[in-house]
């Protein structure tokens, strides 16, 4: 196949990201891309310093390439390897239309491994009592070099490195099945991409946008989110992503389509011809298409709940640096027998991003949660528990396991995202974020650009500068985050009642 466009490791990392991107990187309108997210631009910032950092103090020796640019670090890349350097920083290896640059080559027995240097930890964590998975964005970065090597003849084997924000230099197996339930391995998982990645280059296919989170990053934010809502994508309704939309689009296309249809009639034997949609699946979507087509549409109750009284209610929300990984802001705000007016905002900031500053504001949240065991404790999704019990286990002299369960025990903390919104509700609203819900119930953030990324933007410039300024924008944030929270408590309480 001949491909129009070259492929590097950033085409595959914004392939495993969203498909639509590549397409719109190669033959969209650069006039319709957004500005640089200051998030992203943050990503990019910090992942070039840490490298220079490591490449500055890793004491190694090494063959410097990075003043050398194209055709010309092409060329010195493979006279390095043809001569047996041990180890070469920013060479440029190329194989037909696959080009890449790994941070560092590193000569084994019979050839090379490639090494990338990233700014983040080195595996995902796959949830709590679970070991880390292999990142596959990273992964197929690793198996673009590791092909090019093989078609240059100069592979030592199908792996290849991470060394990440903690020092550490991770081993990724990409022949390794990555897990019992998803046998295949990161090269297959590769091979596919590149596959499909060629397709796009060539022209071959044009993948539709589908509306996710993550979309908000992104340069082609507001192109391809026009065209969904122009298109009434099927990926507008809350939890219905890119494989739903692609299983349900050949029979229902959009949706006012999938509104106006009978679950019942997809459903025989309990199952639907859906691929990955199951029947309580299919019900929940229609009843989410029709909230949305109908106008004028309220949220509802899907069934009885029972939600919690005291006369102290905790809102909690932490800020977490994922890349630093560090948890620099635990924030509270507190409200005494259901009255907006007794709201007091309580929070804990980390003096610096030293693990001692982690640690201090970890305890200190720890104990001021404790002092009211009577208080109900709400937060949004599971990340807060999920954080404190790892916080612990880092911090094990700050208090014993049994700590972090007593507070975050059913009784007394609530996640309100599982236990309450995605369990017994539905929302006319395209996702069920908190930012989403709160805003459709009246409530504002007071930043013009209020989001969990944005946050982390933050506290990296406070990190450089010690600004007050920027360190009451986290701050005030953070109390909005808890102020939503308790907007959103407020609105299903008025729903069951």
């Amino acid at each position: 196949m001949q491909h129009v466009h070259q492929v590097s490791a950033t085409t595959l990392y914004n392939y495993v990201q969203c498909p639509t991107r590549v397409a719109l990187d190669y033959f969209g309108d650069p006039k319709e891309r957004d500005p640089a997210n200051a998030f992203v631009e943050m990503l990019w910032e910090r992942g070039t310093l840490y490298e220079k950092q490591v490449i500055r103090n890793g004491g190694f020796e090494f063959l410097d390439l990075s003043g050398a640019v194209g055709e010309e670090k092409e060329r010195l890349t493979l006279k390095a390897m043809k001569a047996q350097q041990p180890l070469i920083y920013n060479g440029r290896i190329v194989a037909g239309d696959l080009v890449g640059v790994p941070d560092l080559l590193r000569r084994h027995e019979s050839g090379y491994l490639p090494i990338d240097i990233k700014s983040g930890r080195g595996k995902d964590d796959a949830g709590e009592d679970q070991d880390a998975k292999p990142k596959v964005h990273y992964g197929v970065q690793l198996a673009l070099y590791v092909d090019i090597l093989e078609q240059l003849g100069l592979s030592a084997g199908r792996r290849g490195f991470i060394f990440d924000i903690h020092g550490r230099e991770v081993e990724y197996d990409l022949e390794e099945p990555r897990g019992v339930k998803n046998p295949k391995t990161l090269w297959e998982t590769y091979q596919e991409i590149l596959h499909a990645t060629g397709e796009i280059a060539a022209g071959l296919t044009s993948p539709k946008g589908a509306l996710a989170s993550a979309c908000k990053l992104c340069h082609w934010h507001t192109c391809c989110s026009h065209s969904l809502r122009q298109a009434n994508d099927l990926t507008l309704i809350a939890g219905l992503g890119r494989a739903r939309r692609d299983a349900l689009e050949v029979e229902i296309p959009d949706v006012e389509t999938l509104a106006a249809i009978q679950a019942e009639a997809y459903v025989t034997k309990g199952k639907t011809p859906f691929k990955g949609i199951a029947e309580k699946s299919l019900v929940t979507f229609v009843a989410r298409a029709k909230l949305l087509t109908t106008p004028g549409a309220e949220p509802c109750l899907k069934e009885p709940i029972a939600l919690p009284q005291s006369r102290l209610e905790l809102f909690f929300d932490i800020e977490v640096d994922p890349l630093r990984d560090l948890t620099y802001l635990h924030g509270i705000v507190e409200r005494t027998g259901g009255e907006n007016a007794s709201e007091r905002f309580v929070s804990f900031f980390t003096d610096d991003e030293s693990e001692i500053s982690e640690r201090d504001a970890f305890a200190q949240a720890v104990e001021y949660l404790a002092r009211e065991p009577d208080a109900t404790i709400w937060f949004y999704s599971p990340y807060e528990r999920t954080t404190y019990r790892k916080l612990q286990g880092r911090y094990p002299d700050v208090c014993p396991p049994e700590t972090i369960e007593k507070l975050f025990a059913p009784a007394r903390a609530i996640d309100l995202y599982t236990d309450v919104v995605a369990r017994a509700t539905e929302w006319p609203t395209n996702d069920q974020s908190l930012k989403t819900l709160a805003r459709y119930l009246g409530f504002n953030w007071r930043d013009t650009n209020p989001s969990g990324a944005a946050s982390i933007e933050w506290f990296d410039r406070w990190v450089k500068t010690r600004d007050d300024a920027i360190r009451a924008r986290i701050l005030e944030y953070n109390e909005d985050d808890c102020r939503a929270t308790r907007v959103l408590l407020d609105g299903i309480r008025a729903l069951a009642n």
